[in-house]
Formats: structure tokens, sequence, C-alpha cells
């Protein structure tokens, strides 16, 4: 489990993001006008196994559990993207995410996310770092 940490509201507090880390202010702002902000309280379910993929998040604040067919895997906090392997391969979720405590996201739908692969190659080649390293570990 990594180090929770909260991160700034505005533009250039995504640049702590390690997914929009050394991004320009003009690149940030791109980034935060594609996303909504969001807030979400304990136990809200983000993505449930099974359901396609229709929308990702970027975590700014709290931290969300990560369920496999019912068991743990994983916690994801400050940072942490949820959802987009769906966005990406069109699949079914993989997993279920639930917030252990009030949240800070930054939710991206399919087209605003597709924009922010297309428009920014830097997140784009991260997303899939984090993808490879997922598949990695199974």
């Amino acid at each position: 489990m990594s180090e929770e940490r909260q991160l700034p509201s505005g533009p250039d507090a995504l640049g702590e993001v390690p997914l929009f880390e050394g991004m320009s202010h003009r690149e940030l702002a791109r980034v935060d006008d594609l996303g909504t902000r969001l807030e979400v309280t304990r136990g809200a379910v983000l993505v449930d196994q099974g359901d396609p993929g229709t929308y990702c998040y970027v975590v700014l604040e709290g931290s969300a559990s990560v369920y496999a067919n019912g068991e743990y895997v994983a916690t994801n906090g400050p940072g942490s993207t949820i959802g987009e392997m769906a966005l990406i391969d069109h699949r079914p979720r993989r997993a279920t995410v639930v917030a252990d405590g009030p949240m800070t996201l930054l939710r991206f739908n399919t087209s605003q996310f597709k924009a922010l692969l297309e428009e920014m190659p830097k997140a784009a080649e991260r997303i899939m770092g984090i993808l490879g390293a997922r598949l990695d570990r199974g």
C-alpha cells in the first residue's frame, strides 16, 4: 500500500500526479478541462467488475480498495488511475473498486480519455506503462 497524500486543487496541482508529471502548465490546464472533478463518499463503487467501461479516474485525494472476484487485490491512493484498462481494451471491468473514505477524483469519460491520449503523448506513454505493469503482475 502506498503512502497517502493529498494534492492541492487546480491544473498546476495535477503536475504532482505521476501520470501528468513534467507536463507544461498549458497541458495541465487542458487535462483539468478534459476531466470532471468528483467527490465521493466512503463505500462508493467507482467501477464494478463485469460492467462495461464508460469512465476512468485519477485519484487526487483519498484511497480505494480493489477487489477481483471478491478478493482484495490492492489499494489505490493519490496519483493512481482507476478503470482505464476497460476504456482501452473495450472489455468488461476486471475488478471492483470501492472508496475507502471520502475521495476527490478526476473523471474522464470515453471521449475525454481518448482526447487525453491523443493530445498528450506523455500521458499515453505512462498509461501504457501502468497497464503493462498490471498485466505483468497478473
